[in-house]
């Protein structure tokens, strides 16, 4: 699966990069229908807690699933993001099996 990780004015750090690719690849053993993910995270006014955006796009066949979520910490927001993408593979793959 191809991972692209974009962040929005700042850098992110090589820890945090391969922490979302180890998350992300986790992601592959609930389904295979995924072809690729796009991470976007952004500081939202960085004068207030809860500020660390970050928002997952996993193009899968037949179409994509989105997940957007905002925390103390962009680890944590990517966390609560996979497991709202969990649901949704879950989703997905159930109405591929009444089909």
């Amino acid at each position: 699966m191809n991972i692209a990780i974009q962040s929005v004015h700042f850098d992110a750090s090589a820890q945090l990069k391969e922490f979302i690719e180890k998350k992300i690849s986790k992601l592959d053993k609930f389904s295979d229908l995924i072809i690729d993910a796009e991470i976007i995270m952004k500081v939202v006014k960085p004068e207030v807690a809860n500020n660390k955006e970050a928002s997952i796009k996993l193009n899968i066949k037949n179409g994509e699933l989105f997940s957007n979520k905002t925390a103390d910490t962009f680890e944590d927001a990517i966390m609560q993001n996979i497991e709202a993408l969990e649901k949704q593979i879950q989703k997905v793959k159930e109405k591929a099996k009444t089909k």
